[in-house]
């Protein structure tokens, strides 16, 4: 792949999350968003007047029809996802594409393998792996500082969030799935990533539909227009992961729930030598002398392996040859296999061999 130096972005998707993504790319020196596309033509003027970006158009076809453009950030409907990215490639541009990857598995493949054919650079953005927090727990897994690590537990659970009611996010032939697409696996991908495995042999899951579906649980995300659309999908899902070195993973995500706190989300690491939370970024273990001292440490200092703590940037710095992407192609995959497997476990009853 030919660096750049600088990189000329499209935007395919003017919602909520397009805002602070066109905000990123722009307070990078070497790079700008240029065109925007969406179908709501209103919502696509509107962010391209406040983020100063130049064209505007209905279509993702035309917008990837400029030839002055290098790269494309799509945040569509989850089901456009993977033809997008698809299209995005055929057209010659790299692709750092929202979460979830795709619907299923066999569709992910087609995009990485696409990709590789075309010699583009592809990512999925998940965003949480950038934060300083993460990026201290995982230099401490890198350095061994944990030992085996042999459980973890990742979980993002609201008492409220479900997003707007009545719009394509509660609609599984739209979004593929709730809270599971939505928040779980941000937590998911984080987990994997901060412990450094993602060799997954098993996975138990099991997801309900609880609340949307009786219209409750709504939070404030989301700018899609409301409609006579079936909330179908779930609003709570729970999973137990098994590894390949005998490590298992819990997860739990909820849009809505009974609950004490509003928000609740962290992942928590057990090692033989130490354990660890996520956020914030803290270590526990036994002191001097582990029969009579313990100690609770707050990893809060020293530099980042990556101070930008952006994905954007990243994806930017990659092509610019500057840094290698941290989201790479078989992590993804990785993760969609399991996202795949929850689902097919919950709808059996049955625990999925990978």
């Amino acid at each position: 792949m030919k660096a750049l130096n600088t990189v000329n972005f499209g935007l395919i998707g003017a919602g909520a999350i397009a805002w602070s993504a066109a905000e990123a790319i722009n307070k990078h020196a070497n790079a700008r968003v240029r065109a925007i596309s969406d179908p709501n033509l209103d919502r696509a003027r509107a962010l391209a007047a406040a983020r100063d970006i130049p064209a505007v158009s209905a279509s993702a076809e035309e917008l990837l029809a400029d030839r002055g453009l290098d790269a494309v950030y799509i945040a569509t409907p989850n089901k456009f996802h993977a033809p997008l990215a698809r299209l995005a490639l055929a057209a010659g541009k790299h692709v750092i594409l929202e979460k979830p990857f795709a619907m299923n598995y066999a569709e992910a493949r087609q995009v990485t393998d696409l990709a590789a054919k075309k010699g583009l650079a592809f990512t999925v953005g998940m965003n949480q792996r950038f934060n300083a927090d993460s990026q201290r727990v995982r230099a401490l897994v890198e350095k061994n500082f944990f030992g085996e690590i042999y459980h973890a537990k990742a979980y993002w659970r609201r008492r409220a969030g479900i997003p707007r009611l009545g719009t394509w996010f509660g609609n599984k032939a739209l979004a593929g799935a709730g809270s599971l697409y939505d928040i779980g696996v941000h937590m998911l991908d984080l987990c994997l990533h901060v412990i450094g495995n993602f060799d997954p042999v098993s996975v138990s899951g099991q997801t309900y539909t609880k609340f949307g579906n009786r219209g409750l649980g709504e939070g404030g995300w989301g700018n899609s227009e409301r409609g006579d659309i079936k909330f179908d999908v779930d609003d709570f899902a729970t999973a137990l992961i098994r590894f390949r070195n005998g490590a298992t993973v819990t997860l739990d995500t909820s849009w809505a729930c009974h609950q004490a706190d509003g928000n609740r989300d962290n992942v928590e690491i057990n090692g033989t030598e130490a354990g660890a939370t996520v956020r914030p970024a803290r270590v526990y273990r036994y002191g001097k002398n582990p029969l009579t001292s313990y100690e609770v440490i707050d990893v809060d200092k020293g530099p980042l392996a990556l101070p930008h703590q952006c994905r954007f940037h990243n994806f930017i710095n990659h092509l610019r040859g500057k840094e290698a992407l941290l989201v790479t192609v078989p992590q993804a995959l990785t993760v969609q296999k399991i996202l795949d497997a929850i689902a097919r476990s919950s709808k059996t009853g049955r625990e999925v061999r990978l």
